[in-house]
């Protein structure tokens, strides 16, 4: 075969790997550009996740404070409520306030009965008063005027109430004791005090208290002296407050009176420290 003849072989094959190479050249450029929109979508999904993380994370926090605040004003509101009921328990667990003890823990079998050393202790003379607030229409008296006890002994006594007025009507009765420094030896088994009493209107009916000197105060040198105490019941009208709950239907200065604070205010008034008074120069 002839030079001649090679020649537009030559070149076809030439023009062919040209356009070839043009080809795969325009190929790569349209895959690069393919990749870069890739990339680039995946960034923008990358950045939306990331965005739509952190908006996620300070919704939780937004919610958590939110939720704090929430349950602190809860439970300030709670305290402020139970602040009450929460006081006279701790009266009634430590005989603080001239509060008669109503811990369970004190009526433990080996505390109910008289020993050889009480037996020779003077007996102590418990007397019992009643009073009812001027809104209850209830004749309220002790049918028990005064029982004497041994530390340690049990004893039952009874008050008596009737509804002189012509509805049926719910009451709440408080107590104290005095001397008040007697009241944490003063142990209550059962009382009509520890829930409220509903009497139909011309009913009347028996409260019951049964109750015991606690033995420990046999210890206490400063009740050495002592013989003769008195346990005091108010009866108030009950109603109900704002969350339901029946309190006495008074004001709180006639309940704090009713429960011997009145007289703790005067006690503490008198122990006041006053400076001494000038001398003339």
């Amino acid at each position: 075969m002839s030079v001649r003849s090679m020649i537009p072989k030559q070149r076809f094959s030439t023009t062919t790997r040209i356009r070839q190479n043009q080809q795969q050249q325009v190929t790569g450029e349209i895959t690069g550009l393919g990749r870069q929109r890739l990339n680039a979508q995946e960034a923008r999904k990358a950045m939306e996740l990331s965005r739509q993380k952190m908006y996620n994370e300070r919704a939780k926090k937004h919610k958590s404070v939110v939720m704090y605040t929430i349950g602190t004003i809860v439970i300030s509101l709670g305290i402020t409520y139970a602040a009450v009921p929460l006081y006279r328990a701790f009266c009634s667990a430590t005989g603080f306030a001239g509060t008669p003890m109503t811990d369970p823990t004190r009526f433990s079998p080996d505390r109910l009965y008289v020993t050889p050393e009480t037996q020779g202790r003077k007996r102590i003379t418990v007397r019992f008063e009643a009073t009812s607030a001027d809104t209850l229409p209830w004749k309220f008296e002790p049918v028990t005027r005064s029982v004497r006890v041994l530390p340690g002994e049990t004893a039952l006594a009874f008050y008596t109430a009737k509804n002189t007025g012509d509805k049926d009507l719910i009451g709440i009765a408080t107590y104290n004791m005095t001397p008040e420094k007697i009241a944490p030896y003063f142990a209550k088994v059962e009382c009509f005090c520890f829930e409220e009493q509903k009497i139909r209107a011309g009913e009347e009916v028996d409260l019951p208290v049964f109750f015991f000197i606690d033995r420990d105060i046999m210890d206490d040198p400063a009740l050495d002296g002592i013989d003769d105490v008195v346990l005091s019941y108010t009866f108030f009208k009950a109603r109900r407050n704002d969350r339901g709950h029946l309190v006495p239907d008074a004001s709180d200065e006639e309940v704090q009176k009713s429960q011997g604070w009145e007289n703790y205010e005067v006690a503490k008034a008198n122990h006041k420290l006053h400076a001494p008074p000038t001398q003339p120069a």
